[in-house]
This record gives C-alpha cells, sequence and structure tokens, in this order.
C-alpha cells in the first residue's frame, strides 16, 4: 500500500524541477500519485477497507489543492505535468 524509499526516490528524479528538488508542487503530485494508484490496487481484492478508503479520499483532495495552486501559479508546469502524468481534467 505504501511507496518504497526506492521509487519515491525514482519518482522524486523523474519529476524535480532541479537537482536537489524535492518539495515542488510537481513532485509533491507525483508522490501523491503513486501513492493512489497503490490504494486503487489494494481496493480491487479489499472492497469492504472503509478506513484506507477514507485515506484514498483525503490523498485524492491534497492532490486536488496543489493541483489547483499550481494551476493558478503557472497554467504551462500545470498542462505539462497533467500530461505526464495522464490525470484526467
Amino acid at each position: 500500500m505504501s511507496i518504497t524509499p526506492q521509487r519515491k526516490a525514482e519518482v522524486i528524479t523523474e519529476n524535480a524541477r532541479g537537482v536537489a528538488d524535492t518539495g515542488s508542487a510537481e513532485v509533491q503530485v507525483a508522490i501523491l500519485t503513486e501513492r493512489i494508484a497503490n490504494l486503487t490496487e489494494h481496493f480491487k481484492t479489499h472492497k469492504k477497507d472503509n478506513h484506507s478508503r477514507r485515506g484514498l479520499l483525503k490523498l485524492v483532495s491534497q492532490r486536488r489543492g496543489l493541483l489547483d495552486h499550481l494551476k493558478t501559479v503557472d497554467e504551462g508546469r500545470y498542462a505539462a505535468l497533467i500530461e505526464k502524468l495522464g490525470l484526467r481534467r
């Protein structure tokens, strides 16, 4: 369910804007997307796990807030990130 440190490092390097970038909106959205994908797979076998479903909804809401912020700050970065991660919107 959770993201391994190796996979998290890969996601950070793929989406970082610079060498030491670990906290930009792009990186945070990519990490949240990875966690959301893992939880979605979890729910295919554990349909009644409502406690984890609440966590999933919180992650989706957090990602939506970051994407909204990125859209107001820089529309181009927002569009590129949506395209790269394959998100709807």
